[in-house]
């Protein structure tokens, strides 16, 4: 394994023993991280009982795979986070369940074509060259915070693939700061939910703010959607091939009827949102690995170079960066995006020996499954090598894009926009991590660094 000798990637230290409930409550309202000990990072099941949830957390494999795919219909999602989220992304299908599930995925599969990389490079190339153009600065050297610039660059490329737009510097601010609010606050209102907190409070401590960030992106995409929506209602298509193009056109094959403008606003903000936030989550944690350990740096650029030379990237080319793909698969594995699936159980059930109860919380949590010491080798160290051999792998321990009928179905999407940015990015760039610079890892809907993530851009050569 490559090692730098002077850092390891960084992550919040767990503590000693399991927090007491009044801890729980102020630790986890700032990041779920913060609320976990040492012992999770080892035990096969683990029992959080709080006044509003009973919680139980899998780490298992066998127990995983059962939860999130042999029987999945008795573990839908869990209803908590789908009123958490429902103020930004509606009855999307990140949410629903059962047949309502079903019948828009149903619906959906035909946009899900457009996603495919022989439609979108064009657009997701454009997208990194306008970012590297940004990247370059005013000189050889580039201090910035590269967190935004990753949450910029994946919205334009999301943007582009969902409504043929260019996402502009001035709606990509509103639309990153509006989502860095709903998060900090969902995380509050899911702490204030699970300890029964009266909803009368939740006025009073920050739920406005996030319902009006929540109304803030969905205003932005209405904007853009609504005379798309008025002009194919009027049988004029337009001339886009776009993911909304198909939401336009897709037909209920029980009842021949379209998605309605509050339907396809939610699925658009699921598919924007989702499509975008998880990637430049796993973006800027590949930079931060990446500036850690130069040699694995070096290892990249040579191998971004001997496969493209200083040429455009074309679709082949990316699927042979074998190193790189393995570097954002680690990444992944130490820094997941969604660090848990929330489900409720449908009805009692048995899992080691103890009775879960129907109506209670059943969590998967990769950041605990990617981490755990029976099923890693040096599971806290960055080892891209060790996605070589896939079949070393233990089964059902690798799950960054969940498993199952509910699994991510932008993930060769996105594994390919990462290949692109991060292959561009070490061709172009050395990274540096900024001197004395920490990064705050927290966890909310996603996994991020609350203090961003500030880093050296050199310039390679003259571009």
């Amino acid at each position: 394994m490559s090692s730098c000798p002077f850092h390891q990637p960084f992550f919040p230290k767990p503590l000693h023993n399991k927090a007491s409930l009044f801890f729980t409550f102020f630790k986890k309202r700032r990041s779920w991280l913060d609320g976990l000990y040492e012992r999770s990072y080892s035990m096969k099941m683990g029992r959080v009982k709080m006044p509003g949830l009973d919680l139980h957390v899998i780490n298992q494999p066998d127990l995983v795979h059962r939860v999130l795919v042999d029987e999945v219909k008795e573990f839908p999602k869990n209803q908590l986070l789908g009123h958490l989220l429902e103020p930004l992304l509606g009855e999307s299908i990140f949410t629903t369940n059962g047949d309502q599930w079903k019948k828009q995925r149903e619906m959906l599969n035909p946009s899900f074509e457009m996603t495919r990389i022989s439609h979108v490079f064009g657009l997701m190339n454009d997208a990194v060259k306008e970012m590297k153009l940004r990247l370059l600065g005013d000189g050889a050297e580039h201090r910035l915070d590269i967190d935004p610039e990753m949450t910029y660059v994946t919205a334009d490329i999301i943007f582009r693939t969902i409504l043929s737009s260019r996402l502009d510097p001035q709606t990509a601010i509103k639309i990153i700061e509006a989502f860095v609010t709903f998060q900090e606050e969902t995380a509050r209102t899911a702490m204030r939910t699970m300890f029964k907190i009266p909803e009368w409070l939740w006025f009073l401590t920050g739920e406005s703010k996030r319902i009006k960030a929540g109304n803030e992106i969905r205003d932005l995409l209405a904007s853009i959607i609504r005379p798309r929506y008025d002009a194919a209602h009027a049988n004029n298509t337009g001339e886009e091939k776009d993911i909304l193009a198909s939401l336009l056109q897709a037909v209920d094959a029980d009842n021949g009827e379209r998605f309605s403008f509050e339907e396809i606003l939610d699925q658009v903000a699921m598919l924007f949102l989702a499509g975008h936030e998880t990637s430049a989550s796993a973006l800027t944690w590949a930079i931060y690995l990446l500036s850690l350990y130069p040699d694995i740096q070096e290892r990249a650029y040579q191998e971004v170079i001997g496969i493209t030379g200083m040429g455009e990237f074309d679709p082949i080319q990316i699927k042979q960066m074998e190193l790189v793909t393995n570097i954002f698969k680690e990444t992944l594995r130490l820094y997941p995006p969604v660090g848990f699936f929330a489900r409720e159980n449908s009805k009692d059930t048995v899992m080691r020996d103890k009775t879960i109860a129907k109506g209670s919380s059943v969590v998967v949590s990769p950041w605990l499954i990617h981490r755990h010491s029976e099923f890693w080798d040096n599971p806290n160290g960055f080892n891209p090598d060790r996605f070589n051999d896939p079949q070393s792998i233990q089964k059902d321990t690798y799950l960054p894009f969940g498993m199952g009928a509910r699994i991510c179905i932008g993930a060769s999407f996105a594994m390919q926009e990462a290949v692109l940015i991060l292959s561009t990015i070490v061709r172009d760039f050395t990274i540096e991590l900024e001197e004395d610079f920490v990064p705050d890892v927290v966890g909310r809907l996603t996994v991020r660094s609350a203090n961003g993530m500030r880093v050296i851009l050199k310039r390679r050569v003259a571009v």
